[in-house]
């Protein structure tokens, strides 16, 4: 909900609300932050500084229109008003779940002095932790249909930052890369930028650009045009000229620039929530956020017992693994390189009479899902979205029929405003049938979330799914994800490969696949990276029976409260997550041998039983090896752990009764 405390109508700048000769000066609640927006010769500019310290320098706002008329220059301030609001919600998934934060709202309106006369709203918030602005277009006298063939918004940063940044060729993306380590002024003129894009000012000062809200409009990307950092739009399918096209009145998402000194506030942030619409969900009680199985990524690996095949036998033995272990779901996927679904097209791309209704011969979809249910265990599906939305009303209507309860939908690798209409109508049609959904070859998470919590997770990130073909995923890069796209939040990572070998030894196989970094650092993994369907990739006998598997059964997907213990990107991170009176703790480390000291005082009053996984000291030769140790604590104490190359930890703490 929104509360509305106080509106400002009185002038002087000093005040955290304030209009003064036609600017707006916003301070976050806690003051740290001043956001000051301004039409100067014509043209809106911006500024940021936190502490008194510079950010963002003159930084140009405006619009492109499909017809030529350039909505960045030659404009007018109509009126301004200021008000302060309360963001208050629950969160059905995420990585809090009740949500109190206040904000400071500016609003300017813009009028082009050029003909026609166009005008536009611009809504700007400041969060401590945060400011965001977006662009309200309302019916206008010229015409009732928006054509939007671009945004000039900037980021004109003061200084040299060093970025973490995952550079793309175009458009067409599934957003899986590398992420380039570059202070700005070398990363070249006009290269397409995805986002969460990262950057670290001289002062030590962390920024993250992102965007909230993403509804039938274009996903944003950043191109650094003349060293200053531009938005781009994802281009419309064979229509480059034009990025959005809606009736009037219309909105575009909001930009967000995420700010701290502290690297874990950015972490911890919830702005992209606080901005995205209201749960629209009525009754949320069918939303569960779990574990599932992913045979795919292990080779559908079966005992010599079992006849292969996508038959009743082989989802029965991955089953009765969940049912055994309290994972929660069970995905129904491909086998030897062929969909569950009838479809005559090549691997991975469906032909022309794909047809996500009619399983193969020989798999019984109704008799897998009632077995599922019958032991506690919910089915799910893979599939392509290209044979999937065709057919989308007649497929969700039988799914829900035979008793499945979600599936991964694949392979989109765009963010237009087609797709983005494409992805939200599925999530929609979805929920009116009680199916869960995970985007797979994906744009970003924009805080939706919170809209259509069904949605429990999403990839859109370079993953384990890689270490089937290729060497590029390592400890290193983990650490790179928690620090750019985890900052948008849930990231499907394909988590849970229990074969762990030492990099010089590490070769790539599609069957049973090798991991890099030890156990403790997969343990880990499962609580610092936010997801709300981990997926547990690997084959049952991989882990019954083996270390570390005890944590993996019990460990939740979505929390109550997160707390960054420490951060420090390209080297560590500790993070602890509380669910319900359980806290959960997970570090990750990069390749170097490091000693850190995990405080406790996040922990409440009371003594403590602490279940604690850490790597065992031959980890560089013998990844899988791992210590485990329970001892009792209180907030008082901090914990020394050590982790390998590589390496990381988990653990779990409970007060004792």
């Amino acid at each position: 909900m929104h509360r509305f405390l106080l509106f400002c109508f009185i002038f002087p700048v000093h005040l955290p609300c304030s209009i003064a000769q036609k600017s707006l000066v916003l301070h976050s609640p806690d003051d740290h932050l001043r956001f000051v927006i301004r039409v100067s010769d014509g043209m809106l500019q911006y500024e940021i500084d936190y502490k008194g310290k510079p950010i963002l320098q003159k930084s140009n706002l405006g619009i492109l229109l499909g017809n030529g008329n350039d909505l960045s220059q030659n404009l007018k301030t109509r009126k301004i008003k200021t008000r302060e609001g309360l963001d208050e919600y629950e969160l059905i998934v995420g990585k809090t779940h009740r949500v109190r934060e206040p904000y400071r709202e500016g609003i300017i309106s813009i009028r082009s002095r050029s003909r026609p006369k166009w005008k536009f709203d611009l809504i700007s918030r400041a969060y401590n932790g945060g400011i965001a602005f977006r662009y309200v277009f309302p019916d206008q006298k010229s015409g009732d249909t928006l054509f939007l063939a671009g945004e000039s918004s900037c980021f004109n940063y003061f200084g040299d930052p060093r970025s973490m940044v995952l550079l793309r060729q175009n458009f067409i993306t599934s957003h899986e890369g590398l992420y380039s380590h570059e202070s700005l002024s070398r990363i070249q003129e006009d290269t397409l930028i995805d986002l969460p894009a990262l950057f670290i000012t001289p002062d030590s000062i962390y920024t993250a650009i992102t965007e909230a809200a993403l509804s039938d409009y274009a996903g944003m990307y950043l191109k650094k045009r003349k060293g200053i950092l531009t938005s781009a739009l994802s281009p419309l399918p064979n229509k480059a000229e034009i990025k959005v096209k809606s009736p009037l009145p219309h909105q575009s998402p909001w930009r967000v620039i995420l700010v701290s000194d502290r690297m874990g506030d950015l972490i911890e942030s919830n702005i992209l929530t606080n901005l995205s619409p209201p749960n629209k969900i009525k009754d949320p009680s069918w939303i569960t956020p779990g574990k599932t199985t992913f045979p795919w990524w292990n080779g559908n690996i079966l005992p010599d017992s079992i006849k292969g095949g996508n038959n009743f036998e082989t989802n029965k033995y991955y089953i009765d693994f969940c049912a055994r272990n309290g994972i929660e779901y069970h995905s129904i996927v491909e086998y030897g390189g062929h969909q569950w679904y009838v479809d005559d097209g090549e691997v991975y791309q469906p032909g022309p009479n794909a047809d996500v209704t009619r399983p193969v011969p020989g798999l019984d979809m109704k008799r897998v899902c009632d077995y599922a249910h019958a032991q506690g265990v919910k089915p799910r599906v893979w599939v392509h979205w290209a044979a999937l939305y065709p057919k989308i009303d007649t497929a969700f209507a039988l799914y829900e029929s035979w008793g499945l309860t979600g599936m991964m939908i694949d392979f989109m690798d765009r963010d237009d405003q087609e797709m983005v209409r494409i992805q939200e109508e599925m999530l929609e049609k979805a929920a009116r049938h009680k199916l869960h959904v995970q985007f797979h070859g994906a744009y970003k998470p924009t805080g939706m979330s919170r809209t259509w919590p069904h949605e429990l997770t999403r990839e859109g990130t370079l993953n384990y799914e890689v270490h089937k073909w290729d060497s590029t995923v390592t400890p290193d890069h983990d650490l790179d994800l928690v620090f750019t796209r985890m900052l948008a939040g849930p990231a499907d990572c394909h988590l849970g490969g229990f074969r762990a070998v030492p990099r010089d030894s590490f070769k790539i196989q599609y069957i049973k696949p090798f991991v890099q970094g030890t156990r403790c650092h997969l343990l880990g993994m499962y609580v610092v990276m936010e997801s709300y369907l981990q997926i547990l990739a690997d084959y049952p006998d991989a882990y019954e029976g083996e270390p570390g598997f005890d944590f993996l059964r019990e460990v939740p997907t979505s929390w109550d409260e997160t707390r960054v213990i420490a951060a420090a990107p390209r080297q560590y991170v500790v993070i602890a997550r509380r669910k319900r009176d359980f806290w959960y703790i997970g570090a990750i480390n990069n390749r170097e041998d490091r000693e850190i000291s995990i405080p406790l005082s996040f922990l409440p009053a009371g003594n403590h039983t602490l279940d604690i996984y850490t790597d065992a000291g031959d980890v560089e030769y013998l990844p899988n090896h791992l210590h485990r140790e329970i001892k009792k604590g209180s907030r008082t104490d901090i914990l020394k752990i050590r982790m390998g190359p590589g390496g990381g930890m988990a653990g779990k703490a409970s007060i004792d009764q």
